[in-house]
């Protein structure tokens, strides 16, 4: 849920709008001079969130201890006291980078597993665990921070004090009314981190958009929520539902969400979306920082309170530079898992931003209604694709998208076996169907609504790191 607020900053919602307003300014004239990196190999990331239990596969409350005796600075808290997050360091999209991603996600799974292991605990990639229950998300069970607390704080004073309605349609109906925005915590996700240039930014941010129904229902691994079954993917609307202060209406007629997939295609540059940002949102956290403004820490502190699924990153510095962070991808089910579903993002995106008339072949609407039809039907969804063609989104993916990914990374630099061997992993996920979902589904099926044994033997198959559609039930 991003940084920690200093003891230097200090809350005031009118400067930090003048502060705001300098800075997007500031920006904009970057913008306009072309002032961004031009790198010819662009760098990529990513950020995993993850979770501790206890020998009985329910969440443990214990990240500080956790982190402290862990001590990685790679490693850092998240929301709630049961989460921490992975940061891996940016590589150059090139060679063998993901042989290496995955060499270094592999020992710092391990060292994080070692080290819960003394605190009698277990480490667990997934995007909502089968046992989370609504009294285990409270504010007391918030990983004490300030930023934490003003950002709970702010949430109902945006929303009037109103309470939050949960309603969540799926297999089963999830009905709550909340007064914390807790359940956020609930939702732990892969965040793959792209950088652009300046000319190609808003083309590729649209690729991105584009490319994520696909990669949700490739990657889907959050069946169940507070124990009903409900989306292939729930964390969207979850997370959706956990941070709903709507914005000023939009011109599709729509609230802008602080949790959104968006209102458009970008026209000709991200600064549109850095505009939209100053307009349709109200500041979240309104803390002001005696900074310069080409330091942009208040336009940064308020982009990072716009949940867009897929969000757009300034990063100010000698020469800032561009990226885009795709946000809808939930943690798990291994770190092979986690790979090539990085693989198969960067290499879809690229994909298509190579396709002529991408954004009139497949308009906005259209994308958008494709990213929620894969989020509550995973590989089950059907979809329309470019040129209208409907598609069953599993068969498109065996059939196109993991080789036209797989062409594009190799286009792009990367060694062609490495390639070859991630995008693999995803056309043989797609050809058996079986994803994180569809795994945990199926153990249900075998063993009825015994959370915590699916937990366990989730946990176990994890440890064994053999990729998710090579587990038996």
């Amino acid at each position: 849920m991003g940084r920690e607020i200093s003891e230097k900053e200090r809350l005031d919602e009118t400067e930090f709008r003048r502060r705001l307003r300098d800075e997007t300014r500031c920006l904009m004239g970057w913008f306009k001079g072309g002032e961004f990196e031009h790198p010819d190999t662009p760098s990529i990331g990513l950020e995993l969130e993850a979770w501790l239990v206890d020998r009985d596969g329910l969440p443990a409350s214990q990240n500080l201890a956790f982190l402290e005796r862990l001590d990685d600075p790679h490693v850092v808290p998240e929301l709630a006291a049961y989460n921490f997050e992975f940061n891996a360091d940016p590589a150059r999209l090139e060679g063998r980078v993901f042989s290496k991603m995955e060499q270094d996600l592999d020992g710092l799974w391990a060292k994080a597993e070692t080290c819960a292991a003394t605190m009698d605990l277990l480490t667990l990639m997934t995007g909502i665990p089968a046992t989370l229950r609504e009294p285990m998300l409270n504010l007391d069970a918030a990983t004490p921070s300030e930023r934490y607390r003003l950002l709970n704080e702010r949430l109902f004073e945006l929303r009037g004090g109103v309470p939050l309605k949960i309603d969540i349609d799926g297999r089963d109906h999830l009905e709550l009314i909340q007064t914390h925005l807790m359940m956020e915590a609930a939702c732990t996700s892969l965040q793959v981190h792209l950088m652009m240039t300046q000319e190609n930014a808003a083309r590729r941010y649209n690729a991105c958009q584009i490319a994520s129904a696909p990669l949700i229902a490739a990657s889907a691994n959050s069946p169940y929520l507070y124990g009903q079954r409900l989306w292939e993917e729930t964390r969207v609307p979850a997370f959706e539902s956990a941070v709903n202060a709507p914005g000023q209406r939009m011109g599709d007629g729509r609230h802008a969400s602080r949790v959104t997939f968006g209102t458009a295609h970008v026209r000709e540059s991200l600064m549109e979306l850095f505009l939209e940002n100053l307009d349709a949102y109200d500041p979240f956290l309104p803390m002001v920082s005696d900074t310069p403004p080409e330091a942009l820490v208040h336009l940064r502190l308020q982009n990072g309170t716009v949940w867009r699924w897929n969000r757009p990153i300034v990063q100010p510095g000698q020469t800032p530079h561009l990226r885009v962070e795709n946000r809808v991808m939930p943690a798990g089910p291994t770190v092979i898992d986690i790979v090539a579903n990085t693989a198969f993002c960067i290499g879809l995106t690229l994909h298509l931003e190579q396709e002529d008339a991408l954004e009139t072949r497949l308009p906005f609407e259209t994308a958008r209604e494709n990213f929620y039809a894969c989020a509550r039907h995973g590989y089950g969804a059907e979809c329309v694709w470019l040129d209208g063609r409907p598609v069953n989104v599993q068969a498109l993916i065996r059939d196109e998208l993991a080789d036209q990914a797989c062409a594009a990374l190799i286009e792009a630099g990367v060694d062609s076996l490495e390639a070859k061997h991630y995008l693999e992993i995803i056309k043989a996920r797609s050809r058996n169907g079986q994803n994180g979902a569809a795994w945990q589904r199926a153990h249900a099926n075998c063993h009825g609504k015994d959370h915590q044994k699916l937990v366990l033997d989730y946990i176990a198959n994890q440890k064994e790191g053999r990729p998710v559609h090579r587990w038996q039930i």
